[in-house]
């Protein structure tokens, strides 16, 4: 961010996604307040770090011979109830839509659905192709690479992909260029102010060390948009609870006792099934404190 008032160190954390090598620090700088990964992967080297089986990929596959299929009717009324992912979107007509880090493409597959007009930019090869063939209008590369597109977009959307990125102003100011007028930007990410960081440190899931970069909060994630010409709208805190109890299995990893309950609790972000639902109401209560350990945040360009 340009800043050069130094920067403390935070914790001190190591890959536990797939046990790759390094030790690499959080740092955060003493005088914006943004923290992110020291040393960090350089974008020739960060590939290393994304294997063919890396959960986003896997997670963002469409199953054809379900993905039509009605909500069992439980399922229905805890959505209802809890007024389950209304906060997902700004309330917009169809239009263009683009989503920096599609993965394999499932969100981008039901947007086309709903009548969108979809593109994609995704890093790995692997998941753009799986996107490809489903039809589905998919770049290959990064989003630094991507030449200016022919229109403008009515909307963009990245999900969990900004923490992932070098250079996150520099992103932020292109994609506002590419935006329309009266476009809007739709985020998540993790949340590094939540409680969670705070009791786990480096053992907090959404840490991800190192292929996480940057480790927003509310305020330093309103300070970037805002150099890089957005305005916040709206800050959600999400409705889920996949944080706190992968968390708590890399906690019992790392002890002689429980280690053997580590493992379904560490791949409960993407087996988390009926249990989802289950704990919905907790998640409900603690996302109205800000403590889910996830936000979404809405944009638009500012006033010149």
């Amino acid at each position: 961010m340009g800043c050069k008032d130094g920067d403390e160190i935070v914790l001190v954390g190591h890959d536990r996604l797939y046990g790759l090598a390094g030790e690499f620090q959080v740092v955060r700088c003493l005088g914006c307040g943004l923290m992110r990964t020291n040393p960090r992967p350089t974008p020739e080297t960060i590939g290393f770090y994304y294997p063919e089986d890396y959960g986003p990929f896997r997670g963002t596959r469409v199953n054809l011979s379900t993905s039509d299929k009605t909500l069992p009717r439980w399922k229905q009324i805890v959505r209802k109830l809890f007024r389950f992912n209304t906060r997902l979107l700004p309330n917009m007509k169809v239009g263009r839509l683009l989503e920096v880090g599609c993965a394999s493409g499932a969100f981008i597959y039901k947007m086309a659905s709903l009548g969108w007009d979809v593109e994609g930019i995704e890093l790995s090869a692997g998941a753009a192709n799986a996107a490809r063939a489903l039809g589905l209008n998919v770049h290959i590369g990064s989003v630094e690479t991507f030449s200016r597109p022919a229109r403008s977009y009515d909307l963009i959307v990245g999900w969990m992909v900004l923490e992932h990125l070098h250079d996150p102003v520099g992103v932020l100011k292109k994609l506002a260029s590419w935006a329309d007028t009266e476009g809007w930007l739709v985020l998540s990410m993790p949340n590094a102010n939540s409680l969670e960081f705070r009791l786990f440190k480096e053992k907090w899931y959404a840490l991800q060390l190192p292929t996480h970069l940057y480790h927003f909060t509310p305020q330093t994630i309103r300070m970037v948009l805002e150099r890089a010409g957005w305005k916040v709208e709206r800050l959600f805190h999400q409705r889920v609870l996949y944080n706190l109890i992968a968390s708590l299995g890399y906690q019992f990893e790392d002890s002689r006792f429980l280690s053997p309950l580590a493992k379904p609790l560490i791949s409960f972000p993407e087996n988390s099934g009926y249990w989802n639902y289950i704990l919905y109401p907790v998640a409900y209560l603690l996302s109205t404190v800000g403590q889910t350990g996830r936000m979404t945040l809405w944009a638009r360009k500012a006033d010149d």
